[in-house]
């Protein structure tokens, strides 16, 4: 039963070194954004976005999170 422990122990005590690039959940809030065509002739897709906020650990986008919109888990490590 004492090997379990530890073995549990382990694993938390590395899930948590990794927190800090995992999301927190996502952003409630989000909005639209209108298709565009980028400076270089490249058209993007209308999308939705979380609002912007003091952090990128609640963003679609973000390792962890998950986009409701298109069903995908975010992969992107956050800058800040």
């Amino acid at each position: 039963m004492g090997k379990w422990i530890i073995a549990a122990a382990l694993v938390v005590s590395a899930s948590a070194a990794n927190a800090q690039y995992v999301g927190t959940g996502s952003n409630p809030n989000s909005h639209g954004v209108s298709g565009y065509t980028r400076s270089n002739g490249t058209y993007v897709q209308p999308y939705t976005a979380t609002n912007p906020n003091s952090t990128q650990r609640d963003n679609y986008g973000t390792s962890g999170n998950f986009n409701p919109n298109n069903g995908t888990y975010g992969t992107h490590r956050p800058r800040y």
